[in-house]
C-alpha cells in the first residue's frame, strides 16, 4: 500500500516553506502528499508582503475531498490564519483515524503575523486535544505554555505544560536558543533530547514546515513516533547544512537532503 500524508497549511510562491516545502518532504521519504490551502502568501526569501486567508467552508470543503476519496495514513498542520480555520480543521479532526502533526505556526521567517491572539486560542481550545505530536519552537511553545523559557529546565516545564493541554507528546525545538541544536520531545512521561551541531547559515527559511512534514511522512509509512522524530532530525539538519543557498535573504533548505541517520 502507498504511503499517504496530508499537510493542511498555507502556501509560499517562493517554495521554501508552507504546502510547497510539505510537499517536496513528503515526496523525499516516498510518500504520496496531499494538500489542504488554508491562506495564501505573498512572499519570497526577502520579505512577506500580503497574507489572504480562506475562507473556513473552502478549506473544510477541501478537507472533505480529501477525506472521502484518498484518506491520509498521517495528517499535518502549518499556517492556519485565523480563529474560524482552526475550528474548522478541528471539527474534522474530531473524526481522523490517523495521527496529526500540529505545527503551531505563529510567525513567519520574516517576523509577519501568521496567527493572532483568537487563533492561538482557538488552536490551543479545539485543535491541540487531537494533536499527536505539536512541535513549537521556543517562541511558540512560550505562548503556548504561557512562560518564559531561558533554561532548560524551563524547556521541560513548558512541555509539561503543553502536553497538560491535551497533546499526546511535545517537541520543544532548539533552533532559537544557543549552543548545539537540541530539541526536546517529551512523550510518554519521558524526555528524550535530540542534538545535532548547530550550522552558522541564514538559509533556514522553512526549517519547521520541513521537520514537521518529515516526522508526518516517517508516521505514515508507520514509523513508531520517537523513531520518526529521530529520523526526520537527522533529515532537517542534512538539510539546513546542505542548502542550495538560494535567494537574496533567508534561503530554503535542501528538500533533497538525504538523512544523517
Amino acid at each position: 500500500m502507498t504511503p499517504v500524508a496530508l499537510t493542511i497549511a498555507g502556501s509560499d510562491p517562493s517554495g521554501g516553506a508552507g504546502i510547497q516545502a510539505d510537499l517536496k518532504t513528503f515526496h523525499q521519504f516516498g510518500v504520496y502528499g496531499e494538500a489542504v490551502v488554508t491562506l495564501l502568501t505573498v512572499q519570497n526569501t526577502i520579505r512577506v508582503s500580503q497574507v489572504s486567508v480562506m475562507r473556513p467552508q473552502l478549506v473544510a470543503a477541501q478537507l472533505e475531498a480529501v477525506l472521502e476519496d484518498i484518506p491520509p495514513h498521517a495528517a499535518k498542520t502549518g499556517a492556519l490564519g485565523s480563529a474560524a480555520v482552526v475550528r474548522a480543521v478541528a471539527k474534522a479532526a474530531t473524526g481522523f483515524a490517523f495521527p496529526l502533526v500540529v505545527d503551531p505556526v505563529m510567525i513567519s521567517k520574516h517576523g509577519s503575523p501568521l496567527l493572532d491572539e483568537a487563533a492561538q486560542a482557538a488552536l490551543i481550545r479545539y485543535l491541540l486535544p487531537y494533536a499527536t505530536l505539536v512541535t513549537p519552537n521556543i517562541p511558540e511553545a512560550e505562548a503556548l505554555a504561557g512562560m518564559g523559557i531561558g533554561t532548560a529546565k524551563e524547556v521541560k516545564e513548558a512541555a509539561k505544560r503543553i502536553a497538560a493541554l491535551g497533546p499526546k507528546s511535545v517537541l520543544i525545538k532548539g533552533g532559537h536558543a544557543k549552543g548545539p541544536a537540541t530539541d526536546v520531545l517529551f512523550h510518554d512521561g519521558r524526555f528524550i533530547d535530540l542534538k545535532a551541531p548547530r550550522y552558522k547559515t541564514k538559509h533556514t527559511h522553512g526549517t519547521g514546515c520541513t521537520y514537521s512534514a518529515a516526522i508526518t511522512a516517517c508516521l505514515a509509512r508507520g514509523i513508531p513516533l520517537v523513531e520518526s522524530v529521530v529520523e526526520a532530525k537527522g533529515f532537517i539538519t542534512e538539510a539546513i547544512r546542505t542548502n542550495p543557498g538560494l535567494g537574496h535573504g533567508c534561503g530554503p533548505v535542501n528538500h533533497h537532503a538525504l538523512s544523517a541517520e
